[in-house]
């Protein structure tokens, strides 16, 4: 398999370029996939608090032969423990939970904007890196206005802001707004949550001319774009071939032809971050 090139964030903290979604992983049958999914080369790995399996992530980690320092662990704070204190508690409980010593990216999950205590929660991530706790900072779901709120009442720039993203929902100004701030887009729901995205006839006409899955179009197409996707399987065959996307390309006229598959109303559950929320 070619190897994994690498995005730089606004910190220096280095990410390869496809990462592995971990949500439903859970127990016992989570942490033997999720050492599948290690030892198929996978080292960015995405929790969160509410997936209720950062113990298994953990497991999954001391019970791999790759060091612990190669790979990236990443979890999420909560809607429900926005509150500074509680925010640096639940910091300190992601870490309890999953047994490490610091968490190399943590996101806030959600803006939440009706309880307006976002910029109090990431100023709680601002204090735990400083403190060790987390190497990098980052959002989910953030929107330009939230996004400009941070910086501008904090001084410090999300080094990545994971926002749902497949060729359905292409987020094209959030993706220009990210990278005129410097910020890492991540893809969460990258294959569409197994939409009727994966049976698209237009993509399909697109892996046929390359010999490749459609979910490796897809994931190529995020790839071409700048964002990093986050995709999920539990079958090692899956695994590695969400891995091979790096010996082959999409033109201009093809990604131009994924890209017109957006639609404004393209999110599969309607979680626009504007009214959404999630505790």
């Amino acid at each position: 398999m070619t190897s994994i090139p690498e995005l730089t964030l606004n910190d220096g903290l280095t990410l390869p370029a496809v990462g592995f979604g971990t949500f439903q992983l859970n127990g016992a049958s989570g942490v033997n996939t999720l050492l599948s999914a290690i030892d198929t080369g996978y080292r960015l790995l995405d929790s969160a608090f509410n997936y209720e399996n950062e113990g298994a992530l953990g497991e999954a980690v001391r019970r791999s032969s790759v060091p612990r320092e190669e790979l990236i662990i990443t979890s999420k704070l909560p809607g429900r423990h926005h509150k500074y204190d509680d925010a640096l508690a639940t910091i300190q409980e992601s870490l309890f939970r999953a047994g490490l010593d610091y968490y190399d990216l943590y996101l806030i999950h959600w803006p939440n904007p009706s309880k307006d205590l976002y910029v109090e929660a990431w100023q709680a991530l601002i204090d735990a890196q400083k403190w060790g706790l987390i190497r990098s900072i980052g959002v989910c779901n953030f929107l330009p206005e939230h996004l400009e709120r941070l910086i501008q009442e904090t001084g410090v720039t999300p080094s990545v802001n994971q926002v749902e993203l497949h060729p359905y929902f292409s987020q094209e100004k959030q993706r220009a707004f990210d990278k005129e701030h410097g910020i890492v887009t991540e893809s969460w729901s990258p294959l569409g949550r197994a939409n009727k995205l994966l049976q698209d006839s237009t993509i399909q006409k697109i892996a046929d001319a390359h010999q490749k899955s459609i979910p490796q179009i897809i994931l190529r197409w995020h790839i071409q774009l700048g964002a990093l996707p986050l995709p999920k399987s539990s079958a090692p065959t899956r695994q590695l071939e969400n891995l091979s996307l790096f010996d082959f390309s999409l033109s201009d006229d093809e990604m131009q032809t994924i890209g017109k598959l957006s639609r404004p109303d393209g999110r599969t559950f309607d979680q626009d971050p504007a009214h959404y929320e999630e505790f």
